[in-house]
């Protein structure tokens, strides 16, 4: 007989059936979405649909929505397609929707159309972690990371564009060059000095740069995967950052406190 570890037959009645809560742990941090969320004043933050219409056919409440994809981007399932299979198989996601299942359109278009919610969704989670402390010095870096975002097929370049582009860009390089050439370069070198200055007078700029910058955005293209972004458009792709950048300060809090902790933080906020 076989002493390896066996699993119960999938035939086998149980005189107590199980419920969806005897799966989901104290510290597992569907709990802090489904608070955080539920603490919301959606309407206010600009979300659509909050206010149900008298006739028609019911939609889902917004609620349900920004849940499911606040789990999504912290797990790394972006696309609207995998969340619909997800909501139908992930048992976090059956406890956090309460076993409901929206299609992939209605997913997908709750995203393209509250751009707006969605932001607001992201100041208001950084507003909370301004309280808990987390933000001690008034310290401002920026980076110039850049993200991969789906191409419209209408601005993919054919070699003759490229050749053509190329041309234009070098015709202007060239006059620029001529411009610089006529000018008098003596206010570029006081603004290199000055830059030069403040570095040396501020010698951890560049390390607290790298620890405050680098990070967060080099862990966001990792989480993103290959593609980064799967949204065209500056609306569409900025409130997909939204949604990133929500899901890294909710990681980054998640370890620090512990859902638990948090969770009684974000109902005390």
């Amino acid at each position: 007989m076989s002493r390896h570890i066996k699993g119960s037959s999938r035939s086998q009645v149980t005189l107590f059936p199980e419920i969806l809560e005897d799966f989901v742990a104290k510290e597992n941090p569907v709990r802090v979405i489904d608070v955080f969320v539920d603490g919301l004043d959606l309407e206010s933050l600009g979300f659509k649909g909050v206010q149900s219409k008298a006739t028609g056919r019911p939609g889902y409440h917004p609620a349900v929505l920004l849940k499911i994809y606040i789990y999504g981007y912290l797990n790394r399932i972006q696309s609207s397609r995998c969340l619909e299979r997800e909501t139908q198989r992930n048992v976090e996601l059956m406890w956090l929707t309460e076993r409901l299942s929206p299609d992939f359109k209605t997913i997908a278009d709750f995203r393209k159309d509250n751009h707006r919610g969605i932001k607001n969704t992201c100041k208001t989670f950084v507003q909370i972690c301004h309280k808990f402390n987390m933000f001690s010095e008034a310290t401002v870096a920026i980076d110039g990371s850049k993200f991969r975002a789906s191409n419209n097929k209408d601005k993919n370049y054919t070699p003759s564009k490229m050749k053509s582009h190329i041309e234009r860009v070098e015709k202007h390089i060239n006059n620029y060059f001529l411009k610089l050439e006529q000018s008098d370069s003596q206010e570029n070198t006081s603004h290199m000095e000055k830059m030069e200055a403040l570095l040396k007078a501020t010698p951890d700029a560049i390390l607290q740069r790298k620890q405050s910058v680098e990070h967060p955005f080099g862990a966001i293209k990792l989480w993103a995967g290959a593609t980064h972004l799967l949204t065209r458009g500056f609306k569409n792709v900025s409130t997909e950052l939204n949604l990133h950048v929500l899901a890294y300060n909710l990681k980054r809090t998640l370890n620090i406190f512990g859902a638990e902790k948090l969770m009684k933080e974000v109902m005390a906020a």
